[in-house]
């Protein structure tokens, strides 16, 4: 059985960081695509950053880019999003998610979700 777990997330100030983990297990981290969605209150959820098996190849949403990086870590089976200058309008939950294979920004395919981990900024 495949299982995300994600940390990291929190309350901060505008213009603060925060660095998001997520644990995979139950299926070879090295065979996995994986991305970070978010849900903000009221919304939609939608894409924020994907990466690829390798870890040399990214996407970066434009409303994020330059402010979000999406790393992974292969030999501890964990993703991150490290999150500067974060704003009010980032505030939502944030998802990791995996897929068989290659890395993608669109929802279908990932077959994997974490149950999600709150980001709150407000001063």
């Amino acid at each position: 059985q495949v299982q995300l777990v994600e940390s990291g997330g929190g309350l901060v100030q505008p213009g603060g960081s925060l660095k998001l983990s997520c644990v995979l297990s139950g299926r070879t981290f090295t065979d996995a695509g994986m991305a970070w969605f978010r849900r903000a209150p009221g919304q939609d959820r939608e894409f924020v950053a994907a990466i690829s098996i390798s870890g040399k190849d990214t996407l970066i949403d434009d409303t994020v880019k330059g402010r979000f990086t999406i790393s992974r870590n292969n030999a501890k089976n964990t993703l991150y999003l490290q999150m500067n200058n974060l704003q009010p309008e980032d505030t939502a939950v944030y998802y990791c998610a995996s897929r068989p294979g290659y890395y993608s920004p669109d929802e279908v395919g990932y077959d994997s979700w974490g149950q999600g981990t709150q980001v709150t900024v407000s001063s």
